[in-house]
């Protein structure tokens, strides 16, 4: 079965994470050749070439502005008269909209993957429903919940392969790496990895923070590049937060970093404390598969991956139960190796790379042979 995944690659998210893991696990399923085409050259792009899979490219493409839409169609139009592709697969409503019809007039089954949880107001997702899928694809069970909502015909959910990390970092690499970004080596390292986004809820921790200026012994890495100009303001407004509440001296912002697993491995607790529902939460998974205690917010489908044997579930924007939670975590070393321990297990039960490619290979095909 040959498959082409269809993304914007203008970013850079769970999303392309995803599709990464795709090309990198793609040996766990031979039988599913998967091919990549993206609008905008850059790291997602990048990435899946050094993975062995050159993306095609479609053309910068703007909505706004018809030329860049028509150019981009007929380049897909090309792609597939020239290759023979069994399902069409449109990552997120954008890419279904700008390239669904064009899918649809070369009758190839098409599959829209919805990676956020959205209520159908957006004018995306409005637009996405005059050309119905023949699958739904979310990433959770709480994204096809609400994709059920706005999206009529077959939803399916398939959680997230996530990949194993090639290594263990030994303790001189952890040492050395604390070195590097200017943190003791017997600190407890508080860390987040995401987007800059303010749903994601670096105010909230660096508000909890805040509460435990005077416990020692601690401190944080914000993990994650602006890719907006809104991003880079967001990352200004959160640096003045921290100067202002006086815990600038134990905040690290570490931006866009390619050694996540590295940084995962020389932490203590994972943090991403989301004021907003997390549809799924590839880094909280890749929190746990580091062994670490992971303390989120208690919605979304963030649920579907913690619980109290491996973390917290606290509610979304409050600072002071957050601040309960890591000061917890942060005195008591019983507590994080108990939860660290259950939390390396957990992963394999959600995400095993080879069977969630399995699950992805049965459902892209089953739309093949409808």
């Amino acid at each position: 079965m040959r498959v082409l995944h269809i993304t914007s690659g203008n970013m850079y998210g769970g999303v392309e994470t995803f599709l990464a893991t795709l090309a990198r696990e793609s040996a766990a399923v031979p039988e599913m050749e998967c091919e990549f085409a993206v609008c905008v050259e850059g790291r997602c792009s990048e990435e899946l070439a050094l993975l062995g899979h050159v993306p095609h490219l479609l053309g910068h493409t703007r909505i706004s502005r018809p030329h860049t839409l028509l150019r981009a169609r007929h380049a897909l139009a090309v792609l597939l008269r020239r290759t023979s592709y069994d399902v069409v697969v449109c990552h997120q409503p954008w890419t279904y909209v700008v390239f669904g019809s064009v899918t649809r007039r070369a009758q190839r089954p098409i599959a829209l993957w919805v990676h956020m949880a959205g209520e159908g107001r957006h004018w995306l997702e409005r637009l996405a429903r005059r050309v119905r899928p023949d699958v739904a694809i979310c990433n959770s069970r709480f994204t096809a919940a609400q994709t059920a909502r706005w999206l009529p015909g077959r939803i399916e959910w398939v959680y997230c392969p996530v990949s194993v990390p090639a290594a263990r970092t030994s303790r001189p690499d952890r040492a050395s790496l604390r070195a590097s970004l200017s943190t003791p080596v017997d600190d407890i390292v508080i860390i987040q990895v995401s987007r800059l986004e303010a749903w994601k809820g670096q105010q909230v921790l660096l508000h909890a923070l805040m509460r435990l200026r005077g416990i020692a012994g601690w401190t944080c890495w914000i993990v994650g590049g602006a890719q907006r100009p809104a991003e880079a303001r967001y990352r200004q407004q959160l640096e003045a937060i921290a100067r202002d509440g006086g815990i600038a001296d134990r905040v690290r912002f570490l931006g866009q970093r390619a050694d996540v697993p590295a940084l995962l491995a020389a932490a203590d607790v994972f943090c991403q404390p989301n004021t907003a529902p997390e549809p799924f939460g590839i880094s909280l998974v890749e929190g746990l598969q580091a062994g670490l205690p992971v303390v989120t917010s208690g919605v979304g489908g963030a649920c579907e991956i913690v619980d109290a044997s491996c973390g917290v579930l606290m509610p979304p924007g409050d600072a002071t139960a957050l601040a309960d939670a890591l000061k917890r975590l942060v005195i008591d070393r019983e507590l994080r190796l108990r939860l660290g321990a259950t939390a390396r297990r957990r992963p394999a039960m959600l995400c095993d790379a080879s069977r969630q490619m399995r699950r992805i290979h049965q459902v892209l095909s089953s739309v093949a042979a409808a």
